[in-house]
């Protein structure tokens, strides 16, 4: 179980957390959300001990093993891919290293002990086995990880958070770095953890289909939410004084119909004495506060672009033909593209999605082919 307690933290003049207060059920699958800048990677950093709060307290057992997957890729280095990731497991590294001859028989059996505790002898193909989910065929996981690009070294790093199966797993937009099938592996993987994990992410269907708790950060403090993003955005629009927007116009609408019968009606005897008992409303009726403009997020404006004017030309096949044949990227493939289509460009990384796009803005020119 992890308890959140009156957790304060302020980074110059700015609130991330007022006095949030939150508990999260042991086991539970937690989705964080919140805008960007609100503060949810700070209070990844408070649980995992990397920072101090200025007030309030994180309470997690002493016993729990905390595993959070960092945002940078790892140095290069020139271990195996799936090495690396088994040997990031430190309960597996401290059972091995007391494995030397000279133990005693006690202490050889309490880490043979502990080695099956952690299902150390099936590490390598644990190691496969998420590996081969995060998108690395059998021999990239032999290749070092000094050959892979950032991208793939932070899948690297994934497997061996995923490896070492946390008590409380903390992932900060896990998905960045991976194509369609390795967030589909991801989803179901997140799905089964056996134990707590709370995921930062954008991505809706993640939300919906691997979570079943929602933790929301706006304004500094923390709402836990039963179900997924679906459920949570349900449960926001049923609260009261979730739309104070609708609310204040309902209320000026009111306003304006009693003030109405009051000026119309005060001066008849007949009416007086329901003219006076709108005016009791009317005063019972407080404006509802305009909503504040919401801090913490910056605010960026980008000048449109230029529009350059090219001669269009006729719609023949060969003419409308956006690239024949590239050899760079597509192997001698022809494709045609037209003025009004709407592609969405899939593939495995690395086989050539981003090369085929600069083809295609003429940033590369293609070994052959046009």
């Amino acid at each position: 179980m992890l308890v959140i307690t009156d957790l304060t933290y302020r980074i110059g003049r700015r609130v991330l957390l007022d006095h949030a207060t939150v508990t999260v059920p042991a086991g539970a699958h937690v989705g964080l959300i919140g805008r960007n800048g609100t503060g949810k990677t700070t209070l990844f950093r408070i649980i995992a001990g990397e920072i101090m709060p200025e007030q309030g307290q994180v309470l997690i057992s002493p016993r729990d093993r905390i595993g959070r997957l960092a945002q940078e890729a790892p140095r290069r280095s020139g271990e195996p891919a799936r090495y690396r990731a088994a040997s990031r497991c430190r309960t597996h590294q401290a059972a091995g290293r007391g494995g030397n001859g000279d133990a005693s028989p006690h202490r050889i059996a309490e880490i043979q002990t502990r080695l099956a505790d952690i299902g150390a002898h099936s590490a390598p193909a644990r190691a496969a086995e998420i590996l081969a989910g995060l998108g690395f065929s059998h021999a990239d996981q032999q290749r070092p990880c000094a050959e892979f690009s950032g991208g793939w070294r932070m899948r690297v790093a994934l497997a061996a958070t995923l490896f070492a199966e946390p008590d409380l797993l903390l992932l900060d937009e896990p998905t960045n770095y991976l194509d369609l099938e390795a967030t589909l592996w991801l989803e179901e993987h997140i799905a089964r953890y056996p134990r707590t994990v709370i995921v930062i992410s954008h991505d809706r269907d993640l939300l919906d289909n691997a979570v079943d708790w929602i933790l929301h950060l706006e304004a500094g403090k923390l709402t836990l939410y039963r179900g997924g993003y679906t459920a949570f955005e349900r449960q926001r629009a049923r609260a009261p004084g979730a739309r104070p927007q609708a609310r204040r116009r309902s209320r000026r609408r009111e306003r304006k119909r009693l003030q109405a019968f009051v000026d119309r009606f005060r001066a008849k005897a007949t009416k007086a004495r329901q003219a006076q008992s709108r005016v009791k409303l009317l005063a019972k009726l407080e404006p509802i506060a305009a909503l504040r403009r919401r801090r913490g997020a910056a605010r960026s404006r980008f000048r449109r672009p230029r529009r350059r004017c090219r001669r269009r030309s006729s719609r023949s096949t060969t003419s409308r033909s956006a690239t024949s044949r590239a050899s760079r990227c597509c192997g001698g493939s022809r494709l045609r593209i037209d003025d009004d289509d709407r592609i969405a460009l899939l593939g495995a990384n690395g086989n050539g999605k981003s090369t085929l796009a600069k083809l295609l803005a003429g940033r590369l020119a293609p070994m052959s082919g046009k």
